[in-house]
């Protein structure tokens, strides 16, 4: 079963982890999420991880704050309780983790020091890698090569 830490080996140089800082405008955490391509930034002051900001939690909370994304500041709408795993958690338990609590991403942290971001896009491509693995390996016995 493949680690946390495999997973993100395996996403290679396109890995990198973008983040905001709490007091940056909802606008700007939001353009830099459309000009990367990503659904979600960390939130992080004094290189420690302390909200995770998404495209659902600007969605649901801007309207209900009758604010404008300029004058908004990302702690004011950011989920603060960050669920985390480590780089030792495995592909099953982090997909047990993001069922169960409805979650999309999962920052990476060990010993306090952010090592990655794994996104629900990430796992489902690893367990489908790991099919295509064990059907390809299954038609090569059945083959007898």
């Amino acid at each position: 079963m493949k680690t946390v830490a495999d997973i993100l080996r395996n996403k290679g140089a396109g890995s990198e982890v973008f983040s905001v800082h709490p007091r940056a405008t909802v606008l700007e955490a939001m353009n830099l999420m459309a000009e990367k391509g990503i659904g979600a930034v960390l939130v992080v002051e004094d290189g420690k991880v302390v909200g995770i900001l998404s495209e659902r939690d600007y969605a649901r909370k801007v309207v209900q704050l009758e604010k404008s994304a300029y004058h908004l500041d990302v702690q004011s709408i950011m989920t603060h309780n960050v669920i985390t795993v480590t780089s030792k958690h495995t592909n099953e338990q982090c997909m047990e983790l993001m069922t169960e609590k409805r979650l999309r991403h999962l920052p990476v942290v060990d010993a306090g020091i952010l090592n990655g971001l794994v996104s629900i896009g990430d796992l489902v491509k690893d367990i489908i890698s790991d099919q295509q693995s064990t059907i390809e390996q299954l038609q090569r016995y059945i083959r007898g090569t």
